[in-house]
């Protein structure tokens, strides 16, 4: 019997690994990137909480060999700008199969996870940015900007923030928001001596006088970090060039008690700047034979740690939803119905998140001084993140 074909637009997380659970679901996928092979070699890096790498075992996959080029980041400190500790916070795990949230290098998670992909057989095709897309009782064509067009019976976009599957889904449907906060980060070239001391794995996060700074430690010794320099406006290409850019984050962090300055004086490539945006609320996910996943349905600010793990739950979701008997569009029915209350719970959590980082001088100075208290309160019954965290797919 002639399995039927599913058509994915995106290479990226969501993409691939959807296409992973819809073969395990009786599926032939076609994975379709718009970007040629190695574009992401260069990039910022990402942490996986405990529940979206949870995820991946429904797959057969082992989460420790898929995050191999990283390494756990089980916890967080809160610092102040004055260096003062805020709060300590649980970043998730160890699961009881013992595993806990990492951090890696996105190029790296792409890599393993297209590896994957290519050792089951699934075929990915890059340069190919899906253009439009015709739908029929029976199934979907769907054409491109270059090469031929590709017939299937299923439609999942898992095409970004900026998705042109769901503009075709819902023309008039919400743009992706800006939030206010700049996007920096980078990779110190070796040890940095004002950072020397803290564990690998430790993730340190400061409310600067002026900015958000976040770093951690990797186990060679070099500095993984960012930053969220508040703005009004978005940033536009090429307003800064990476000299001027080296020098607006220096001066941000100069007044700082923070290792920031020196980890980004002991950084050669820094990465940036880029706009931190979030879909809010998406209202149309489905036809019936095209879905939206991952950052094309519901992008969630950084600030939530919960992007990636996002896309993991969505993917595989999305082939529990869909075995190859099943209509597509009772199956995509109940994809969404098991998934928007909890995505829009966490949209709005990294939403949260981030207002903090834009607090001004008075706000910050209310939050340094309320802060610890308000985390005991928050962690009087345990961890308000557990709904988060704890999440197991079933």
């Amino acid at each position: 019997m002639t399995k039927p074909v599913a058509l994915v637009a995106g290479g990226g997380i969501a993409g691939t690994v959807a296409a992973l659970a819809l073969q395990r679901a009786g599926w032939s996928p076609r994975v379709f990137e718009a970007r040629s092979p190695g574009a992401d070699e260069q990039g910022a890096f990402l942490t996986v909480a405990v529940n979206g790498l949870s995820a991946l075992r429904a797959l057969d996959l082992d989460p420790a060999v898929v995050t191999a080029a990283g390494f756990p980041t089980p916890s967080l400190t809160m610092l102040n700008g004055a260096g003062r500790r805020l709060a300590e916070l649980p970043l998730g795990g160890p699961a009881a199969d013992g595993t806990t949230t990492t951090t890696i290098r996105r190029a790296d998670l792409y890599a393993a996870l297209r590896a994957a992909a290519t050792e089951r057989g699934i075929p990915i095709e890059y340069g190919r940015a899906l253009r439009r897309f015709t739908e029929s009782p029976t199934g979907v064509t769907v054409t491109f900007a270059d090469g031929p067009a590709a017939e299937g019976e299923l439609l999942v976009g898992a095409d970004g923030i900026r998705s042109r599957t769901r503009e075709l889904l819902d023309p008039d449907g919400p743009a992706p928001e800006y939030l206010g906060l700049l996007n920096a980060g980078g990779f110190t070239d070796g040890p940095v001596a004002a950072a020397a001391g803290q564990a690998p794995g430790q993730v340190h996060m400061a409310f600067g006088k002026r900015a958000f700074f976040g770093w951690t430690t990797a186990p060679d010794g070099s500095v993984w970090w960012f930053a969220n320099p508040p703005r009004k406006q978005p940033v536009r290409p090429g307003e800064f060039t990476p000299a001027a850019w080296r020098s607006f984050l220096l001066d941000l962090f100069a007044a700082d008690a923070t290792p920031a300055a020196a980890i980004i004086a002991a950084t050669s490539d820094i990465l940036g700047p880029w706009n931190t945006d979030d879909l809010r609320r998406v209202p149309v996910w489905r036809t019936r034979r095209a879905v939206v996943i991952g950052d094309a349905a519901h992008a969630v600010a950084p600030s939530a740690g919960q992007g990636a793990s996002m896309a993991f739950e969505d993917a595989v979701t999305l082939g529990l939803c869909l075995d190859g008997g099943t209509d597509p569009a009772d199956g995509l029915a109940a994809y969404e119905q098991r998934r928007r209350r909890r995505v829009e719970r966490i949209v709005a959590v990294g939403r949260r998140n981030g207002s903090g980082k834009t607090a001004g001088p008075v706000g910050a100075a209310i939050r340094d001084a309320m802060f610890p208290l308000f985390m005991k309160l928050a962690y009087r019954k345990g961890d308000p993140q557990a709904w988060i965290l704890d999440h197991r797919l079933t």
